[in-house]
């Protein structure tokens, strides 16, 4: 045995918080705040479930066949997602981050995405994760070294909780999440069809109320900020504990997913919160793409926290 599945392994202490990090796509693998967990862990050796805490870059969520029209080319992407024919979540949620530098409460990971098909650009990721008292901060930042500009989205994966993860029970565990927006999906593959008002969709968390048996697989915008342009998304249950994403203003959208295509215990088990730069097919219909110049950097930042 040469070494986890997961790759290295980074712990991270500040006050009641810990968080757990594996290299391979820079993923959170666990964050706990005092005896309970805010996401759903994987473990060291285990093939990581569902993109759980990984980094999605250099676009985030679903590519349409693949396929997409950038600087006067067109370009092919892989299709890993088998089932609806789409490139999904980006080219690092499998790649080896070094550390380049790893403290008591502080990590920065890093990984170039080397020129291949379908994305033909050299590109620099770096992620940082500082733990503090108010919970974990992350951030991606995205340094073009290539000659020419590239286009650029980004993301993370962790799922919350409000509780033990079992099956369906997010069922009982109340929302809010401050959208004003929401983007419609096609059902055969899970594509963008338009933008609508949540009031019309039956996805209006705007006030907090609890999930049910609703059913979330999109990607949602037009976020209520405080004057400071932070949003919080927050999980918790009956007794008001749980946990949040807040996004700042580099995170203009985010998707949820209610785990609903997962099966046995791991149905519904858990709420995807995914901060998010641009929506699904961003590489396509441009909507809040970045172009890095050559040479220079982009960011994104959210924190994810204990409530109460």
């Amino acid at each position: 045995m040469t070494g986890w599945i997961s790759g290295g392994q980074i712990e991270l202490r500040s006050e009641a918080y810990v968080a757990r990090i594996a290299t391979v796509g820079a993923s959170l693998r666990q964050l706990r705040f005092r005896d309970r967990d805010l996401i759903v862990p994987f473990d060291t050796d285990e093939l990581r479930p569902a993109m759980r805490g990984a980094v999605l870059a250099p676009w985030p969520n679903r590519t349409a066949a693949g396929r997409y029209g950038f600087g006067g080319a067109v370009h092919q992407l892989p299709v890993n997602e088998v089932d609806f024919g789409n490139a999904s979540h980006g080219l690092v949620a499998w790649t080896g981050f070094d550390i380049a530098r790893s403290g008591p409460d502080s990590a920065l990971l890093t990984a170039t995405i080397e020129p291949q098909p379908g994305y033909p650009w050299r590109l620099r990721v770096d992620v940082s994760f500082d733990l503090f008292s108010d919970g974990l901060h992350q951030r991606i930042v995205a340094t073009n070294l290539a000659a020419e500009a590239a286009p650029f989205g980004a993301g993370s994966h962790p799922y919350l909780v409000a509780g033990l993860p079992r099956e369906r029970a997010i069922d009982e565990w109340t929302l809010h999440l401050p959208a004003g927006k929401v983007m419609l999906t096609s059902v055969d593959r899970l594509l963008p069809t338009g933008l609508t008002d949540v009031a019309d969709q039956g996805c209006d968390f705007r006030s907090p109320r609890i999930i049910g048996g609703a059913v979330l697989n999109n990607a949602f915008t037009d976020l209520v900020r405080d004057e400071a342009g932070r949003a919080r998304v927050r999980l918790v249950d009956s007794a008001g504990v749980g946990a949040e994403v807040e996004l700042d203003e580099t995170c203009p959208w985010v998707q949820l997913y209610t785990a609903d295509a997962a099966a046995g215990s791991a149905h519904r088990h858990a709420l995807a919160v995914e901060p998010m730069t641009c929506p699904p097919d961003a590489l396509n219909s441009k909507i809040d793409l970045r172009v890095i110049p050559a040479g220079e950097s982009t960011s994104v930042r959210w924190v994810i926290r204990a409530v109460a």
